[in-house]
């Protein structure tokens, strides 16, 4: 009788092995085996970890094996299974290995094909061509869209993490980790009895330093001694948390009238105002999207205020950008000074922490939840929804949405929502991050997410007139390298444009984003199909870009720049002054976060800033999903650009006191997991 030997592998991670019962069965372009069961007589199978092979015997030749099922039934206890692979080795002794990489829980069964990526015009007879659409229609009824506010990008389907589809929950280590980390950042930070503290203030800016764990973090002790300098200030919309703001200024506009008179004594080249800005040397940061935005009010003894600021920012002989005139909302007028690096001590430094503390809400909210996380969630759905496991693009994209839903899940259930951490620490709280979102939205576009484009679009695209913009150097390189390895998986699997075209699911994948995701909201312009092997290069690279690069960057260095909580407030406790001449220390303390406040904003930029203990980061592949020489080869080659970029980035590092690595790809997590 013909026997073919099939090897199953269990994951390494905690809980994945089982000891329910396994079934299998191998179907060939001849025939299928009988349902057998996998099992050898005391040995304790499928253990975590475990690579187990087993005889199946057949009565005739199968032929070429296109698919194998697995099924799980209940032995005592119904427990998961998380298998890696499957490979099958026929009587003529090839080799053929069947990718997994999923849960089975409860009693359930899966159908795999081959490792190979196939188009769905590559797929000519009818066994795999409806194993393919069964695929999808599974998906789709497990991955559904929901809208969570009016005005959002649309969401899964889902209220809870537990209520997810089993294959895009955390796993067990995740879990833990995710419900321990803000717990332990608490224990760790000491900051234990100041929670409860709301409403008492603290006395001086030394007293933030009860709170401000010394950890070996050279970024937030030099970001403690220096967040008064105006160059540090100026600093941080370059390489800072919210790198994405600072344009070029080509014209003032109308709503913020500094005059020549007001900042001459800034400006060092002997030039006015007006040929400061035609030689490029002025930019602009404004918050107009703030404007109108409803502050926190869900304590009824804290009243907490929000602003939507202007600063003016000058490039200096040193290259140094220098903060020169702030207005604190968008309606000029008596009740709306431009204060200046020329006011008082303390009027000039309350407008820069009004900036800082807008800053930090609009880093949250639009740089950070939308359009990395929220984004990457439409992007993952679709995929879900559209493209079966075989499919290049499925695997191309499969580690780079991984836990992202899931933690999208959690924000919803417990950071975003009524009565979570925002509501507890931030301005935007009860509500306003909603509004934010909701008004971000309506400028959002597709091309805002391509980063050479966004760059560009700023006018702040050109190296030699911003130096220091490491965020724009650094994003350049990787954005390159990894558009660089998107396209040569694009044309590993697409011979032409035309195969492009006709690859049904691609199309569908690219409309689902637009028409379901996007809600066909036209201002965003998101593309409903594409047309050639570089659109597809581009919108795939934007999406791995984002995921990856553009998360790690606004978010792990949360601890950095925002743990000194004067350099980065939560909240404030009093309205923007609204005359020269009020800001005393007495006003700045009772403005800045309270005792407790202070105590929640530590804790979550803290939890939010920490690695995993098994990171996958850019690059890194364990689970294959691509089984093909050329795509191995593809993976190898970028991995090597990683390296070296990374090298590059080390170089320039050293030896300086702030040192700039959240755009370095040995720091950079394959997903939005955090």
């Amino acid at each position: 009788m013909p026997c073919y030997t099939v090897t199953v592998s269990t994951a390494n991670h905690m809980f994945a092995g089982t000891d329910d019962y396994i079934y299998i069965t191998l179907v060939g372009m001849e025939g299928c085996s009988e349902r057998t069961l996998l099992d050898k007589p005391l040995y304790n199978d499928f253990e975590r970890g475990a690579v187990d092979s087993y005889d199946v015997k057949v009565g005739e030749d199968l032929g070429e094996i296109v698919l194998v099922k697995i099924e799980k039934k209940k032995y005592w206890v119904q427990n998961d299974w998380y298998c890696r692979c499957v490979t099958v080795k026929s009587p003529s002794g090839d080799y053929v290995e069947f990718p997994c990489f999923r849960w089975l829980p409860d009693d359930k069964e899966v159908v795999l094909r081959d490792g190979r990526a196939h188009l769905p015009q590559d797929d000519k007879t009818s066994l795999v061509k409806q194993h393919r659409q069964k695929e999808l229609e599974m998906r789709r009824k497990a991955y559904r869209w929901k809208e969570w506010q009016p005005g959002f990008p649309m969401s899964i389907d889902a209220n809870r993490h537990k209520d997810l589809t089993r294959d895009i929950q955390f796993d067990s280590e995740k879990t833990m980790d995710f419900v321990m980390n803000y717990h332990t950042a608490i224990k760790n930070l000491f900051v234990n009895k100041f929670m409860n503290m709301f409403q008492s203030s603290w006395s001086n800016f030394e007293d933030f330093g009860r709170i401000f764990v010394r950890t070996e973090n050279s970024i937030s002790e030099y970001v403690m001694q220096n967040w008064k300098e105006d160059e540090m200030f100026g600093y941080q919309f370059l390489n800072g948390c919210n790198p994405i703001l600072i344009r070029k200024c080509t014209k003032l506009p109308n709503k913020f009238p500094v005059t020549d008179d007001m900042v001459s004594v800034s400006l060092e080249r002997e030039l006015t105002l007006e040929e400061e800005i035609e030689a490029g040397n002025i930019y602009i940061v404004d918050y107009e999207v703030m404007d109108g935005i409803k502050a926190n009010c869900t304590d009824p003894h804290t009243m907490q205020y929000l602003a939507a600021p202007i600063c003016l920012l000058y490039k200096n002989t040193q290259n140094k950008i220098l903060p020169i005139a702030i207005q604190l909302g968008q309606t000029p007028g008596e009740n709306t000074p431009i204060f200046l690096p020329s006011d008082s001590e303390y009027d000039w430094l309350l407008a820069k922490m009004w900036v800082r503390s807008v800053d930090f809400q609009h880093h949250q909210t639009v740089t950070h939840l939308l359009k990395t996380h929220l984004m990457t969630e439409v992007f993952a759905i679709a995929m879900f929804r559209q493209l079966p496991a075989v499919h290049p693009v499925y695997k191309l994209l499969i580690p780079h949405v991984r836990f992202t839903i899931a933690i999208n899940t959690k924000a919803r259930e417990q950071l975003i929502c009524e009565g979570g951490l925002f509501d507890k620490a931030n301005s935007t709280g009860g509500g306003g991050h909603v509004q934010l979102v909701q008004k971000a939205m309506k400028s959002l576009t597709f091309s805002s997410l391509c980063f050479p484009d966004m760059i560009k679009s700023r006018g702040v695209d050109k190296k030699d007139e911003l130096p220091t913009y490491f965020y724009r150097d650094d994003g350049y390189m990787v954005w390159e390298a990894t558009k660089n390895f998107v396209s040569d998986v694009v044309h590993i699997y697409y011979a032409s444009d035309e195969t492009v075209q006709e690859d049904k699911e691609i199309q569908a994948f690219i409309k689902d984003v637009c028409s379901c995701g996007m809600q066909d909201f036209d201002h965003c312009e998101f593309p409903k199909s594409v047309k050639s092997r570089e659109e597809l290069t581009v919108y795939l690279t934007i999406v791995v870009f984002n995921a990856s690069a553009q998360h790690a960057a606004v978010n792990y260095g949360q601890y950095d720049w925002c743990s000194w909580i004067p350099n980065a407030p939560s909240t404030m406790r009093r309205p923007p002054p609204n005359r020269k001449g009020l800001a005393d220390m007495k006003l700045i303390m009772e403005s800045l976060p309270d005792c407790g406040r202070s105590s929640w904003h530590l804790g979550a930029v803290w939890a939010l800033s920490q690695y995993q203990e098994n990171e996958l980061y850019l690059g890194m592949y364990p689970e294959e999903h691509f089984i093909e020489k050329p795509m191995k080869a593809a993976m190898e080659k970028f991995r090597k650009q990683l390296v070296e970029i990374s090298s590059s980035i080390k170089r320039r590092n050293e030896g300086k006191k702030l040192p700039y690595y959240n755009m370095s790809p040995d720091k950079i997590p394959n997903s939005v997991a955090v």
